[in-house]
């Protein structure tokens, strides 16, 4: 209970001190003329002037609030090396009997960093401000972290913390602890497929016995791709070759120190997204027809497209006469297309093309080996695949997968999904093939063929091949056995899905690695990573996942859609993790590529400090020296900035802090107790006039 005097005035401020002035000139005059009761005048005058001033007594009734110590335990990924759990729950209970008999002091237990993929990194900070969102900062009487010293929110001016408080660090871990990691200096996010990117690295050591010259394996995508000796602390570079498009993983390790606390941070990932520089195709339309343009526009519109194009207008049997020189505006320039230049094509297309002395045999044989080699040839054929001139009358025919039967199909049909087109990237799940028959524009002409290789995706009457895809060695080969695709582009009879199929075809030509119709893919989102199998075949393996750590897990995949099986799995760990079906392998990172958690993972005081010596604290490791035992400095309560620490002992504030749940005021002048008063005061200097 605290008692106090308030004053409430019932005149303004300047006006009471007007009439003070006056009562103490008429006061001072009385007591100097030496006037009969001068000093009871003085007294009545001032009397009337507190009176005025109306003075009250108050009481407070108060409750003493404890104080609030905050104890922040760090269960991050790298507590968990070299046996700095086991230290951390030691220190723990040492630091939980050592506050069991502080005085006025309530303790919170903060458990932070316990999901190792909430975040990049260690953040004690943002976890005591959490706890203390709710606490005022006078009663925080510090702070105390158990931790190794691997914290990456640690605030740049003490002031941020929010409280005047000390903070107190204990710091897990050997004083002797040997760590190797590879750090990235130079880290290209992009490369042009079939390309080098440099990439640079630098190898930091901690500990005793270091500085060699250490070996160095670089991988990409899991295989290795080149052995380096690196110096610690100068940078190391090499050329890394970007392979396909898409995501390139490229990894490189150092070899382990002996004795070393972890391996994690010998490893670092790089990925490297591969792009295509502009696909170039060569486009060739033996004659002009009504679906001559389908293919032309729809090239054209594809921005990573590159076309060439030519049309013959004119056969060299067609005699009338006409000057060479007014024939065309350039010659066609076939040795130099399929002679010279012809790798430089990533797709060559025939379209309605037949043999009309234009291109020499030897150049057929050129396009096969191309395709061997790893090119791509379409051919949109129409009636000319069965007839003589055929492209199927040339070498061209080795790679070929149907041969045309003689006859021409001319009737009204809709084109299907065979059942591999159904599990097909290519075809499957083109809009309107829900139904059966789908809901497409129908076609009026095919080419009567034999499937030879390779897979009929879409069929035409009678189960005939209508759309071919296979693969020839490295290459690709498509065989479009009809040329009414362009009825579906004019949007007859509600037209058809003329550029999802198309562009589809094209592409998988091309090699787009998500229209492989054999592949394994992985993606994560947060902890969770899903593993897709895009396959032919009616039955999958299961997935065997290689975590970071070594630990291997099995992940069984059911049928999601037609030649897509998919398959889920929880991880607990940050970083790269490998899997495979055992035919193909996939890679998949979890989190950040490198997560700071592991990239330093030595215990050390020296990022505590800084911040914990401005508000008087102490950081200090458990472990003095090697092979010592815990030690866990006594917790003495001190006064508001009087010294926080000593050599065996570290102190928090003892703040008095009070709520008030109850007040009470008493008026001096008010009612009859103030009455009398003025009254007596008056009545007393009357008396002592008329005597």
């Amino acid at each position: 209970m605290n008692l106090d005097v308030a004053f409430a005035p019932l005149l303004p401020l300047p006006a009471l001190i007007a009439l003070a002035i006056a009562g103490a000139v008429v006061a001072a005059l009385c007591v100097l003329g030496r006037t009969r009761g001068a000093w009871l005048r003085a007294g009545a005058i001032a009397c009337l002037l507190l009176a005025l001033a109306n003075p009250s007594f108050t009481r407070e009734d108060r409750e003493t609030l404890t104080n609030i110590l905050p104890v922040v335990v760090d269960r991050s990924g790298s507590q968990t090396l070299d046996g700095r759990k086991e230290q951390t729950d030691a220190v723990r209970q040492a630091v939980e009997e050592r506050l069991r008999g502080l005085p006025n002091t309530e303790v919170r237990w903060i458990e932070a960093g316990q999901d190792g993929t909430a975040s990049d990194g260690t953040e004690l900070f943002s976890a005591l401000r959490n706890a203390l969102a709710d606490v005022p900062p006078e009663r925080v009487a510090g702070a105390l972290f158990v931790t190794d010293g691997v914290v990456h929110d640690v605030p740049a001016d003490a002031r941020d913390l929010g409280f005047t408080a000390p903070l107190h660090a204990l710091i897990t871990g050997r004083p002797d602890e040997r760590d190797r990691r590879v750090a990235l200096t130079l880290s290209p996010r992009f490369g042009i497929v079939g390309q080098t990117q440099k990439v640079g690295f630098r190898i930091d050591e901690v500990g005793q016995g270091l500085g060699r010259p250490v070996p160095v394996v670089v991988r990409r995508d899991g295989e290795e791709i080149a052995r380096l000796d690196a110096l610690p602390g100068q940078v190391t570079t090499f050329d890394a070759p970007i392979a396909h498009a898409g995501v390139n993983f490229i990894e490189i390790e150092a070899e382990q120190v002996p004795q070393e606390i972890t391996r994690v941070n010998n490893r670092v990932v790089l990925p490297i997204d591969g792009v295509r520089e502009k696909l170039r195709v060569l486009l060739v339309s033996g004659e002009p027809h009504a679906g001559e343009r389908t293919w032309r526009n729809l090239l054209k519109a594809d921005a990573s497209v590159d076309l060439v194009h030519f049309t013959i207008l004119r056969p060299p049997d067609k005699q009338d006469g006409t000057p060479i020189n007014e024939l065309s505006l350039i010659a066609f320039p076939t040795r130099e297309l399929f002679a010279q230049k012809i790798d430089e094509f990533d797709l060559i297309i025939f379209d309605r093309y037949a043999r009309q002395g234009i291109l020499p045999i030897i150049y057929f044989d050129n396009i096969a080996r191309y395709v061997r080699d790893g090119g791509a040839v379409l051919v949109a054929s129409g009636p000319d695949y069965a007839e003589p001139g055929s492209l199927f009358e040339t070498p061209l025919a080795q790679v070929l997968p149907a041969e045309p039967m003689g006859g021409v199909v001319e009737r009204a049909f809709r084109a299907q999904l065979s059942d591999v087109g159904r599990k097909h990237p290519v075809t499957r799940g083109l809009p309107g093939s829900e139904t059966n028959p789908p809901t497409w524009a129908p076609w009026f002409r095919m080419v009567d063929s034999r499937l030879r290789e390779g897979e009929a995706v879409l069929t035409g009457p009678d189960d005939r091949p209508l759309l071919v895809l296979a693969r020839e060695n490295q290459g690709r080969v498509a065989l479009l056995l009809s040329d009414h695709a362009w009825l579906w582009a004019r949007g007859f009879d509600g037209g058809g899905p003329h550029v999802d199929l198309l562009r589809r075809l094209s592409h998988w030509l091309m090699k787009e690695p998500d229209l492989d119709e054999e592949a394994l893919r992985s993606r994560a989102t947060g902890k969770t990573v899903t593993f897709e199998r895009q396959t032919l075949k009616d039955e999958v393996q299961p997935v065997t996942v290689t975590l970071p750590g070594g630990a291997t897990r099995e992940v069984t995949l059911t049928e999601a859609e037609p030649g897509l099986w998919r398959g889920v799995m929880e991880t607990p760990e940050l970083g790269l993790h490998r899997a495979t079906d055992g035919t193909f392998t996939t890679l998949v990172n979890v989190g950040p590529p490198n997560p700071r958690e592991f990239t330093e993972v030595a215990s050390s005081p020296k990022r505590l400090e800084g911040v914990a010596g401005a508000t008087g604290g102490s950081v200090r490791r458990v472990v003095a020296e090697p092979g010592a035992d815990i030690e866990v400095p006594r917790v003495v309560p001190v006064a508001a900035g009087a010294r926080a620490s000593g050599s065996d002992w570290i102190g928090v504030r003892q703040a008095d802090v009070s709520v008030v749940r109850g007040i009470g005021i008493l008026p001096v002048f008010a009612g009859i107790l103030g009455l009398m008063l003025l009254i007596g005061a008056f009545a007393a200097t009357w008396a002592r006039e008329g005597r």
